[in-house]
């Protein structure tokens, strides 16, 4: 496998036969030059894989987006039996998967997926399960916590979970759905970031609350599609998206903010329509850093390991068909990006193992599927 830091990516991300060069565009300064200084190892395969989290065992749970919920221990991935019914349908299927903050005791995890509504519809979900491993692995338990305003068309669910650093709430990214004008609209939860209390209700003193429809559900506004969600060192919501046909954005979310979209994008509409710029509209909440052509953002993680000590308090960024890991610095309310790693494939996931190296999850489907990677330091 080849790692550049000024990434000739492949030409479903750029323009073929195009070597990107040493800008970072929407960044401060140029990607770093020099080889990656971690050694990849495959681990295991998946089939179309869309999240995982670690549990304190060291075994991983995986989601597979046709619905199936895989726990990978002792080298092995078995079935997680009771897994609700999927709608596996374009962007949509089996998502995210966390633990509980009480996970030690309660056993608990959540998952997002799509379900099928009346008349075509569809729209997210949010489910909590105790997870039994004992025997033959299962869930017990499963209910729906949380629902997505259900539309027609079958992409940018999004539907990223993230636990505050208390335990106290649950944030849900709900994308708009490709419908545009829902992300501007209080009354619905499209297009969103989402607090919630634990069992799914709006968390009280949310900003929007009292204004009709699922505006108590509410905490930002104006996004377009959300894969990205996670909190740094000192509690900073941080959160990405896709933007159209270019801007993808890095926000730094803050309560009650409008970030825009469809009114102001760094990206264009794909039929060729202009988006006014954010600079062009200063009440609106600009990113902190953007990607012109597209990346395809597909998840975040905040380093708090300490095999790459370099890196602690760093956000990772995998891309889609961006095919590459990205580095970025974290500087109080500022981001920089650093370091992009070409990985020759579409990347879905990254998370921090327990020991604090990074692990990937490719976006495969079929054979040979997605390969589930291990980023450990060299030397």
């Amino acid at each position: 496998m080849k790692f550049m830091s000024l990434v000739c990516v492949a030409a479903m991300a750029f323009a073929a036969g195009a070597c990107q060069s040493q800008s970072a565009p929407g960044g401060e300064g140029p990607y770093s030059e020099g080889e990656a200084p971690f050694t990849v190892t495959e681990v295991a395969r998946f089939d179309s894989p869309w999240a995982m989290t670690f549990l304190p065992d060291r075994s991983l749970l995986v989601t597979e987006k046709s619905g199936k919920l895989k726990w990978w221990a002792n080298g092995a991935a078995r079935d997680v039996a009771g897994v609700p019914a999927v709608k596996d349908d374009g962007q949509g299927g089996l998502a995210d998967v966390v633990l509980a903050p009480d996970y030690a005791a309660s056993n608990t995890v959540y998952l997002s997926w799509i379900e099928a509504g009346s008349g075509g519809n569809s729209g997210g979900v949010v489910g909590r399960a105790k997870l039994v491993l004992d025997g033959a692995p299962h869930l017990e338990g499963l209910n729906v916590i949380w629902r997505q305003d259900k539309v027609d068309g079958d992409g940018h669910f999004s539907q990223r979970l993230a636990f505050s650093p208390d335990g106290k709430y649950l944030f849900v990214t709900s994308g708009e759905r490709q419908k545009f004008d829902p992300a501007q609209d209080l009354k619905l939860n499209l297009g969103k970031v989402l607090r919630l209390l634990p069992d799914g209700t709006p968390a009280p003193g949310n900003p929007f609350a009292g204004k009709g429809g699922n505006s108590d559900q509410v905490w930002s506004y104006g996004h377009r599609n959300l894969y990205g969600l996670a909190f740094d060192k000192d509690g900073r919501l941080w959160e990405h998206e896709m933007g159209p046909q270019g801007g993808d954005e890095v926000n730094l979310i803050v309560e009650g903010r409008n970030y825009g979209y469809p009114i102001v994008s760094n990206g264009d509409h794909y039929d060729g329509r202009e988006i006014p710029d954010h600079p062009t509209r200063p009440e609106f909440e600009a990113p902190k850093l953007w990607w012109n052509p597209s990346i395809s953002p597909s998840s975040m993680l905040i380093y708090s390991g300490s095999k790459f000590p370099q890196w602690k308090g760093d956000m990772f960024i995998t891309a889609l068909s961006g095919q590459s890991l990205i580095r970025v610095d974290l500087d109080g309310d500022k981001a920089t990006k650093v370091d992009r790693w070409d990985m020759e494939t579409r990347v879905r996931e990254v998370e921090q193992g327990p020991d604090g190296d990074i692990w990937l999850l490719e976006d495969g489907s079929g054979d040979p599927g997605g390969r589930l990677l291990r980023l450990t330091p060299k030397g």
